[in-house]
């Protein structure tokens, strides 16, 4: 986790690294967390929940959108990415350590995504883990176009 936190918009972050390259992102964390398993409510031991969104010029990366759970997901399972009723597919990692990532399967995708991040009000996203819990997380866009 980066200390180089440039700026703040409302409920985004800025944080920008220089070293070993040049790379920049916003990143919020959820201001709603329900976890559910049965239709039940339950609590879930999850660690860092983030969406955020990664400009690193040097990999050609150009506002990807990521998020992270903070649980590894059911990997037969898709992340779904709801803004104001646009839905949208996150697939998994691959690889066992990037299990508890999603992103969109394009940078197409990645566009279409920021695009309805800057016009909507609220982000949320839902997956499942490999033990069955449901979550659902709710993001503020507030200041995400600022940002």
């Amino acid at each position: 986790e980066s200390t180089n936190r440039v700026d703040a918009k409302t409920d985004w972050s800025v944080f920008v690294e220089d070293q070993p390259t040049k790379e920049c992102w916003i990143v919020s964390k959820p201001t709603k967390v329900v976890n559910t398993r049965d239709g039940k409510e339950v609590s879930a031991r999850r660690s860092d929940i983030l969406l955020w969104v990664t400009y690193r010029p040097s990999e050609d990366i150009n506002g990807q959108v990521s998020f992270t759970g903070g649980y590894p997901f059911d990997p037969d399972k898709l992340v779904e990415l709801d803004v104001g009723g646009e839905k949208f597919n996150l697939f998994i990692g691959k690889a066992e350590e990037e299990r508890e990532f999603a992103w969109p399967a394009t940078p197409s995708d990645d566009a279409k995504i920021r695009e309805a991040l800057k016009r909507g009000s609220t982000a949320v996203i839902s997956a499942q883990s490999r033990r069955g819990t449901r979550t659902k997380d709710t993001f503020s866009l507030s200041g995400f176009t600022a940002a």
